[in-house]
């Protein structure tokens, strides 16, 4: 996906909030006119006061001070609540498209050719931490056109006072934003994208090693792993001292403008010290105004470090539509040819693999799965076609897998059942689990299908875990099963009745299977006459 494929993919999540994020900004645009206008006139009103004041009583009885106070109240409640509903509606309308960005981007992932090639750490980084720095990117839209509502008054305001001093402060708003826009490039890009991809390894190693603690534990690498992180800390902490002290400087500059846009009000005033003082604070009120859009600017070189590494995931290749594929997943027949296999496997039949660690024996089940890419030597074919030329989803969804290792969601044995497929009651649930010879121990449990099962099923025990995996995939109804050691984990009476009630179900729903194990009661289901072995 090209940065154009990524930019309508924002345009297009954009697209139905773009009606609030328009309400947004208009609102910040009268927030922004409704302070610089207080701010003024407050000046103003107060200079007034005292002179008047100074004036002796009659000047004070003739000094009409409920007018202006009014106004004053009237300006702070619509600067109140006028701000107030531009951080509802722009904040709203970033979180919902954000929320489709978030949707559409997992998309890409799984539809990948090869679904492991983005960690669990970097995936979580990725959809998190750089989309987070786009809604800052979508929140501050509203900062433009607030930014010209209060260079427009802060100019009216000053003109006021002298033509010359509205020009001067024109010339002021346009050098601040020009600063900004030569500055950020200089003194935040590095910064920013060292930060970005220091926080990303450092989240993407903290995923990863929090995966792996049990094992981290027992062999004693925590302290190993702690050193790690710690140098992994230092260079984030360094990278955002250097983006801090960018951002100290373009600030700096945005700080000593709007002294001189005030010293400029003072000098090139005209006007009576009251409207004097108002054109100063209209200045100061325009330069605050402008501080929005600046920061937007700054927080730039963010952005487009995140946006650099979600074009990445956006970009991983999937494969284009081909006339004459399939429309659906019919996978009738498969060929195998490869390993040392030449096989044809027609609806309903059965394949046992066998064969030493490391034969390749998952790696087959993971490509026919399409969780593993596959190539033009993989030797594979789905109905007649090669399958690296099929779309990931065609071949995924003709096959339901339970793998060696089963991932098991942090929710209860109902959110991890429900994920084979939408729509599933209560009754094919139980159905399942009985296939699964699990439904007795989900009864046990006090919770039933409720029962919470802990991170990544950590609260049940590894056969519980396996049989669990397989109900799923039973669920998934899909014309082949895979099964990698489904007996793993199990006792041998567990096991037998295992066996039989996922063999009467396969001749009972017509369904394929091809299953791998080391153990022979498991590689009965395909029969000794189907059973092969890879690696021999």
């Amino acid at each position: 996906m090209s940065r154009a494929d990524m930019e309508r993919l924002l345009a297009d999540a954009i697209g139905p909030e773009r009606r609030a994020f328009r309400i947004a900004g208009l609102l910040a645009a009268a927030a922004t006119v409704a302070a610089v206008l207080l701010l003024g006139l407050s000046g103003w009103f107060i200079t007034a006061t005292a002179l008047a004041g100074l004036g002796g009583a009659l000047a004070v009885q003739g000094f009409n001070y409920l007018v202006p106070s009014a106004m004053i109240r009237v300006l702070a409640i619509v600067r109140t609540g006028a701000r107030y509903g531009e951080r509802l509606y722009g904040h709203r309308a970033a979180l919902m498209a954000l929320a489709m960005v978030r949707a559409r981007l997992f998309d890409r992932i799984l539809a990948a050719r090869d679904v492991r090639e983005l960690s669990a750490g970097d995936a979580v980084t990725r959809l998190v931490q750089d989309i987070g720095a786009l809604e800052d990117n979508l929140v501050r839209k509203p900062a433009w056109p607030a930014a010209l509502a209060g260079a427009a008054i802060g100019l009216g305001l000053a003109w006021l006072v002298n033509p010359l001093a509205s020009l001067a402060l024109l010339l002021l708003l346009a050098g601040l934003v020009l600063w900004a826009h030569l500055a950020t490039p200089r003194l935040l890009v590095t910064p920013a994208t060292g930060m970005a991809a220091a926080l990303a390894r450092l989240k993407k190693n903290m995923v990863d090693y929090a995966s792996a603690s049990p094992e981290i534990l027992a062999y004693g690498l925590a302290p190993a792993i702690g050193r790690s992180l710690a140098v992994e800390t230092a260079k984030l902490d360094s990278a955002r001292r250097r983006f801090a002290r960018g951002e100290a400087t373009i600030d700096a500059g945005f700080v000593l403008g709007g002294a001189v846009a005030m010293g400029a009000m003072l000098f090139l005033s005209h006007a009576a010290l009251p409207m004097t003082v108002l054109a100063v604070l209209a200045a100061a009120g325009a330069i605050e105004a402008l501080s929005g859009y600046v920061r937007g600017v700054s927080r730039g070189a963010s952005v487009a470090a995140a946006w650099l590494r979600l074009e990445d995931v956006a970009g991983r290749p999937s494969i284009p539509d081909r006339p004459g594929q399939l429309s659906h997943p019919v996978a009738r027949t498969i060929v195998l040819d490869r390993d040392g296999l030449h096989l044809r496997l027609g609806a309903g039949e059965r394949l046992g693999i066998a064969g030493r660690s490391g034969s390749g024996k998952t790696s087959l089940l993971e490509t026919l799965a399409g969780i593993r890419s596959a190539d033009r030597q993989c030797g594979i074919r789905l109905d007649g076609q090669p399958l690296d030329m099929l779309p990931p989803e065609i071949v995924r969804g003709a096959f339901a897998l339970s793998p060696q290792d089963a991932q098991l969601l942090s929710g209860t044995v109902r959110d991890n059942l429900r994920l084979a497929r939408a729509g599933l009651s209560d009754g094919q649930l139980w159905t399942a689990l009985e296939v699964a010879c699990l439904a007795a121990d989900v009864r046990a449990m006090p919770g039933g299908l409720d029962q919470w099962v802990g991170d990544g099923g950590a609260r049940l025990s590894g056969g519980q875990r396996k049989r669990l995996s397989i109900a799923r995939a039973i669920l998934a109804a899909r014309p082949w099963l895979l099964l990698d050691e489904p007996s793993e984990g199990l006792d041998m009476a567990t096991e037998a009745r295992l066996v039989r009630r996922i063999d009467a179900w396969l001749r009972e729903t017509g369904t394929g299977l091809v299953v791998v194990s080391h153990r022979k009661a498991s590689l009965a289901l395909a029969g000794e006459d189907r059973t092969v072995g890879l690696g021999d």
